[in-house]
């Protein structure tokens, strides 16, 4: 059973969900992509080993988290999770996140060597320096109207998501509507600006954490071969490329939920 709760962390009121694990260990800690409400995953959750407790939580301007009052970057934002984890009475735990959420992934792994375990990097790549998206793509993804507008999203989910939306393009609206709590126009421009110049190409090698990459073979958004250089960076990380888009976390959450509980518990 999900809890959803508010947590004030900096001042700040923020969204946050918890699924309690059956089983003691370290939590899973969730970072969504840009623009996306903590609900956005909840297949992933659905389908992960009820073993672990999953913490979610809406950035600033997203979901159910109002607009902070002030802009904020990747490293003012893992500060901010910190004191969220520790007000939720965690000292140590692994960090999940994809797309915009896996350079906050990045972020917290660098910035916290000492509280985050283990890190899965879903669907993301270095930010500023990385092989980008195609121009169609990039136009598409500066305003949040995919996440407003059902239409436009079914539209656009094949050119955007690749992967499973290129044959089901109407699920785009399962996912990204029926659930999903739309943030600001304002929350989704600071977003943007949280990731503007920033790159996490220079700290990889000093990232020391067990990772995971996951990694789809037909993301518009993310291509391939980031992740591929991401792996080689990255001292401890291991790669896994699966049949699917950018959204593959959700649409494929039954291939690679066990993938991640397994990697999580060590049991790879």
């Amino acid at each position: 059973m999900n809890q959803l709760r508010q947590v004030t962390v900096l001042g700040h009121p923020i969204r946050v969900s918890v699924r309690p694990g059956s089983e003691p260990g370290p939590p899973l800690l969730l970072c969504n992509g840009i623009g996306a409400s903590l609900d956005l995953l909840q297949p992933f959750v659905d389908a992960l080993d009820h073993r672990i407790e999953v913490v979610r939580f809406d950035v600033p301007g997203v979901g159910g988290s109002p607009d902070p009052r002030t802009p904020y970057n990747f490293a003012l934002l893992a500060h901010g999770v910190g004191k969220l984890m520790t007000r939720l009475g965690h000292h140590e735990y692994d960090v999940l996140g994809i797309s915009w959420g896996g350079g906050l992934a990045q972020q917290i792994g660098f910035q916290q060597p000492r509280r985050c375990r283990r890190l899965v990097l879903a669907s993301t790549a270095t930010g500023a320096l990385m092989v980008p998206a195609g121009p169609q793509v990039l136009r598409k993804m500066i305003t949040p109207r995919r996440y407003r507008d059902a239409g436009y999203a079914v539209q656009v989910a094949a050119e955007l998501y690749g992967g499973q939306m290129r044959d089901r393009p109407d699920d785009v609206r399962r996912f990204m509507h029926d659930q999903s709590r739309v943030g600001s126009r304002r929350g989704y421009l600071l977003q943007l600006l949280a990731g503007a110049g920033w790159s996490s190409l220079p700290a990889l090698p000093l990232i020391r954490q067990p990772t995971l990459i996951l990694a789809g073979d037909d993301d518009p958004i993310i291509p391939l071969v980031n992740a591929r250089i991401m792996g080689r960076l990255l001292p401890h990380a291991r790669l896994h490329v699966y049949s699917d888009g950018h959204l593959g976390l959700v649409t494929s959450a039954e291939e690679l939920a066990p993938l991640v509980a397994g990697f999580l518990r060590d049991e790879a």
